[in-house]
């Protein structure tokens, strides 16, 4: 009892006292609901900087709560799209798409998270449409770089601002015609030289696909930058330049045009665009019998090279000035080519068979640490990759986590399919641990490593110093990005070109345009797999002193050799 409390006063205003364990009036029931509700609404108060009592809450005030709680969360969990009006707008968009209203909402959830530097990444569970992985190729001076930068500006990759900055280095350098080349010819050796020297990539989208560029260099310098390019693509862009004497000399023995074509068809590309630029150029001026020679010069070649007629299309164009290229020509600029241009080609091609149904394989081409983790680049050439998979990077059989997945600079996605070219972010692993060359592979069923396999060969053409092929010969292998050393451990057979049957054992040396079986073996081991398999992982070119003179796929893996 406390003597110095202040005397009761009766206050007939006062409510009538209710007990908590009895049911409130309806009345007082809904006021309370309402209250709670305001409260949850409305910003907290703003923190004195004087220190007050803690105020403990009552087990009769926490009791209120939770049943203010279950009644709340009771009234969200009723809150359905019940309007009529918009449930028949999501089926009608559903059935458009066909697809369910389910999957629908599935695939437009996204979420929004912003970067240190302030660009902000969207994250969504899978983006449906196709993406194919475009690369351009070609002799040195044909355009590639400045269709590449028109393509990215006028599907709105590149802002205007961005634009006019380029005009004014161009200009500055006196080269006012390569502005759009620097959107892709990024250091300053390329802007100045005007020669691509590293592999440049960058994303653009339509309404129906997604694209990545790849634009490899033309100099006979840096095929093997072309090489590793190359191999990520799925399509082929062969640049040609129309005007008067640079076709030739791009066709010619020494040129680019034929090497780059090879290869091309020897990496894996399938379907071929031959665009024909600098129609434009005042030496052609849309001239139809200069079209019509490069393009019956080339076919012939074309075929010998393996395409077939109905995979390769030709389409005359002006890379500078977008004619042909992302909107058809009209009459006035080109009368006597009636069909579509590069882009709308691109968009109405048939979708590429993938091998979605086969283990992770991703061969990396490129690495980086950011934030403390490990991120590295390259093409998904089978399996599905979720966010939080178990992977494991060969040779060297790290474990690492998938952390991220991106399929552009400013999209992440949860699930990415093979066909994909990809930047993944994993923990596990140090910067340092991994390697272009190395593989991103299912941890269950492991790509195979190996340093010996036997695999059929087509021989080129050999060095005019050493024009005979026999065992111990040495060179340099690039398959799928992996570039080691190599030699011909043994030559197994002669076959016959026309039948495929052996014509000869064990021959003891071959020449140009011969086929082959033998047994290869590498430096150091590489993760590899048999060409039925898994065609990007099973075929490989052979290089010595900067020439391809041979191509092959492997048809069996040989016991692995031991190390001294």
């Amino acid at each position: 009892m406390n003597p110095n409390a202040r005397s009761f006063v009766f206050n007939p205003n006062a409510t009538s006292f209710t007990p908590s364990f009895s049911p409130p009036a309806a009345e007082e029931s809904k006021k309370t609901k309402i209250s709670a509700k305001t409260a949850t609404q409305s910003p907290p108060p703003a923190q004195s900087t004087k220190s007050t009592p803690m105020e403990v809450e009552s087990w009769e005030d926490q009791a209120t709560d939770n049943n203010v709680d279950k009644d709340l969360s009771k009234k969200t969990s009723d809150l359905k799209i019940t309007d009529e009006a918009i449930q028949k707008e999501l089926q009608r968009v559903a059935e458009e798409e066909g697809t369910t209203v389910e999957e629908l909402l599935k695939d437009t959830k996204t979420e929004t998270t912003e970067t240190d530097d302030g660009v902000e990444i969207m994250e969504t569970s899978e983006d449906t449409r196709e993406h194919l992985n475009l690369v351009f190729i070609g002799h040195v001076d044909a355009g590639k770089s400045t269709i590449s930068g028109s393509l990215l500006w006028n599907t709105g990759r590149v802002d205007e601002r961005t634009i006019q900055k380029y005009e004014r280095e161009a200009k500055d350098n006196n080269r006012e015609s390569w502005w759009l080349a620097y959107i892709m010819d990024t250091n300053d050796e390329e802007r100045t030289k005007g020669i691509t020297v590293e592999v440049g990539r960058a994303d653009f989208e339509t309404k129906t696909k997604r694209y990545t560029i790849i634009d490899a260099p033309g100099h006979k310098n840096y095929v093997p930058n072309m090489i590793g390019g190359a191999s990520q693509a799925d399509v082929g862009i062969l640049v040609i330049s129309a005007k008067k004497n640079e076709f030739e000399a791009g066709f010619q023995k020494e040129g680019q045009t034929k090497e780059h074509a090879m290869l091309a068809k020897t990496l894996g590309i399938k379907f071929l665009v031959v665009v024909i630029n600098k129609m434009d150029d005042p030496t052609v001026l849309w001239d139809k019998a200069r079209y019509d020679d490069i393009v019956t010069q080339l076919g012939a070649f074309l075929k010998q090279c393996g395409f077939a007629a109905k995979d390769v299309k030709y389409i005359p164009i002006s890379g500078i000035k977008g004619i042909n290229l992302i909107r058809d020509s009209t009459k006035e600029e080109c009368p006597w080519y009636d069909s579509v241009c590069l882009l709308r080609y691109l968009d109405e091609m048939k979708p590429i068979e993938r091998l979605t149904g086969q283990p992770v394989r991703v061969p990396i081409t490129d690495k980086y640490r950011d934030r403390g983790l490990t991120t590295v680049l390259g093409k998904i050439e089978s399996g599905v990759i979720t966010k939080g998979d178990q992977l494991v990077f060969v040779p060297n059989k790290i474990p690492v986590e998938v952390m991220s997945i991106m399929i552009s600079d400013t999209v992440t996605v949860r699930t990415a399919k093979a066909g994909e070219n990809v930047k993944i972010t994993v923990k596990g692993c140090n910067e340092d641990q991994v390697h272009r060359g190395f593989v991103l592979s299912d941890a269950v069923r492991c790509v195979p490593c190996q340093n010996r396999f036997e695999v059929t060969l087509s021989i080129l053409e050999l060095l005019p110093h050493n024009p005979v092929f026999t065992a111990g010969y040495t060179g340099i292998i690039h398959i799928h990005s992996a570039i080691e050393e190599c030699n011909v451990y043994v030559i197994i057979a002669q076959l016959d070109k026309k039948t495929g049957q052996v014509a000869k054992k064990k021959p003891q040396f071959v020449k140009n345009g011969a086929l082959i079986t033998a047994m290869i073996e590498t430096a150091q081991p590489i993760p590899v797999e048999l060409f039925s398999d898994n065609p990007q992982l099973g075929r490989f070119t052979l290089r010595d002193e900067g020439k391809t003179v041979a191509v092959g796929k492997i048809t069996a893996l040989a016991p692995r050799k031991k190390s001294a």
